[in-house]
């Protein structure tokens, strides 16, 4: 079955465009113009992969991307005219995966959009081809690999799939730093390219969700200029 694809965007040239690039590579996309029509479609239909612009009528594409992470764990990649690194970050902060430029190449779009599905249908298979438990329990942290699940004292702790890989990365090198550059290696299985903040902020939705303190977190801590551990 094809995998399916949410493409929202209001510019007409780049819709038609990344639709034709994508279709010849055998996704089925469906795409809207505003968020308002592209969040009724995803209360309906199942996808694989959600393409958002972030400047889209009606619910922006941050806002619709946090209103997909309230329900589903596919890959987001966000699109933007903006080249600010806080638009990047608020970006990847509320649950997205990637994060492109415009003006850029629709050939990388769909490089993009293999890596992110191939990443998912790994994430996915592990979750079902482990049949013994692997855990941590890290005072009160609990990461269980069998399940792809993590609870804090009890509580779940809903993680999308680059979290989760980041936390289980630092859970199972207890006491090791791990550098920015190795785990974004690790967990995205791309080089990593100078000045790439999408680890950081990655590690700082974490943080929310574990509910740590900013100056002083418990379980996830950054040791400056060398990278994060988990002690």
């Amino acid at each position: 079955m094809n995998q399916k694809i949410l493409l929202v965007e209001d510019e007409e040239d780049i819709s038609n465009l990344l639709e034709i690039y994508l279709s010849d590579q055998g996704y089925v996309v469906d795409t809207y113009n505003n968020g308002q029509d592209a969040l009724e479609s995803i209360k309906k239909m199942e996808y694989d992969l959600a393409i958002l612009d972030v400047m889209v009528p009606g619910i922006n594409g941050f806002e619709l991307c946090k209103k997909i992470r309230e329900h589903y764990f596919y890959p987001i990649i966000m699109l933007t005219a903006k080249i600010e690194d806080i638009d990047k970050i608020t970006g990847l902060t509320i649950g997205a995966d990637d994060y492109m430029t415009k003006p850029f190449n629709p050939l990388e779009v769909v490089a993009r959009v293999k890596t992110q599905l191939r990443r998912y249908k790994r994430y996915n298979e592990k979750a079902v081809s482990v049949k013994e438990v692997d855990e941590y329990d890290i005072r009160g942290l609990k990461i269980n690999k069998a399940t792809h699940s993590c609870s804090l004292f009890g509580e779940p702790i809903e993680l999308t799939p680059i979290e989760f890989s980041i936390l289980w990365c630092l859970s199972e090198n207890q006491g090791k730093v791990i550098s920015s550059e190795e785990l974004f290696e690790k967990v995205w299985g791309e080089k990593f390219i100078e000045n790439n903040n999408t680890v950081m902020a990655h590690i700082a939705r974490l943080r929310e969700k574990l509910k740590e303190p900013v100056k002083k977190p418990k379980y996830v801590k950054t040791v400056w200029g060398v990278g994060y551990k988990i002690e």
